[in-house]
């Protein structure tokens, strides 16, 4: 007698192999989906601090170049704004919009400086966070 088809042990093998691939598969996805959603932002913000030191060059102090810097960033994973402004110094911050935030609790925000210091919160992923290691 000749078979045509599979029997339900062919499929239900066949369903569990490609459930234990996505297991392993989805999680590693989103998780390299995460990290460079984290580009748009460190990308963001050495572009506004370039543009910062450009504006200082010409005006000797930070608190004229407002203008330059702050708002969503290109990709809309985050939005950058400015703190801690005077004459001398300036932090950039980025903290992520809704969809970026879900589940990135290693990275929750970015900071530079005017030193060029980067910094993320928590402090201890800041080299992680920036894609130094």
């Amino acid at each position: 007698m000749k078979k045509n088809g599979f029997s339900l042990i062919e499929l239900m093998i066949t369903v569990a192999i490609v459930g234990i691939l996505a297991a392993i598969a989805i999680p590693s996805y989103t998780a390299y989906v995460r990290r460079s959603n984290r580009t748009d932002a460190t990308r963001t913000m050495m572009a506004d601090a370039q543009a910062f030191e450009r504006c200082y060059s010409q005006a000797f102090t930070y608190v004229n170049c407002l203008n330059v810097a702050g708002g969503p960033t290109p990709d809309g994973n985050y939005t950058i704004a400015v703190i801690n402004l005077t004459a001398t110094t300036y932090t950039l911050q980025a903290t992520p919009l809704s969809a970026q935030q879900q589940g990135d609790a290693d990275c929750t925000q970015f900071q530079v400086d005017q030193t060029g210091a980067q910094s993320a919160i928590p402090a201890a992923n800041s080299k992680t966070c920036w894609g130094s290691t």
